[in-house]
């Protein structure tokens, strides 16, 4: 396990190249008026990659999470690039994080985190028929590509360094989706 990066400072920000705050005035069909914050996003979008090794492996990355300061285990993602498709993003992802492109790219959904107070939205993209390929991204240190069966997607659940909402709820739409019980909307 790697020692996460050291914390020189941290520092308020009042405005993200990625994040802005807004406040938006609404009043609600009984007549109550209410003003509520949000997290706007870049409009962009992101995606969550499923990378299927074989019809049982998937292919998980430990990449350090500020937000918690430790080293997570979960699906690869990354921001959309302008003029990027979802299924573009998705393999310029993968190819950058596991070091794999895809044949087939399935769009199985998407994925809000906090809906109450952010805009942005999480593509879930299955990815299959792997070939090795790597395209240089902009991650400070290389990820360590582990491999996991989806059949024991229990216990994975039961690792402390698995928290992460979206890639749990995208591994869950994916064995759904693999193994029949799960059809997309269009």
């Amino acid at each position: 396990m790697r020692k996460p990066p050291i914390i020189h400072e941290t520092r308020r920000v009042d405005s993200s190249r990625f994040l802005r705050l807004e406040q938006v005035d609404l009043e609600f069909s009984n007549g109550q008026q209410r003003t509520f914050e949000r997290l706007r996003s870049s409009g962009l979008g992101a995606v969550i990659i499923v990378p299927m090794l074989d019809h049982d492996t998937v292919l998980l990355v430990h990449e350090y999470a500020v937000g918690t300061d430790r080293y997570e285990l979960g699906l690869p993602k990354g921001r959309l690039d302008r003029d990027e498709t979802v299924e573009q993003g998705a393999d310029r992802e993968l190819k950058e994080e596991v070091g794999y492109g895809a044949r087939e790219l399935h769009i199985l959904g998407r994925l809000s985190l906090s809906p109450n107070y952010m805009t942005a939205m999480t593509h879930v993209v299955l990815a299959r028929e792997l070939y090795p390929e790597r395209l240089v991204g902009d991650e400070p240190e290389e990820l360590e590509v582990v491999s996991w069966k989806l059949s024991e997607l229990h216990t994975l659940l039961e690792r402390p360094d698995v928290t992460e909402g979206r890639s749990i709820a995208a591994l869950f739409m994916a064995r759904e989706y693999l193994a029949g019980r799960f059809r997309p909307q269009p």
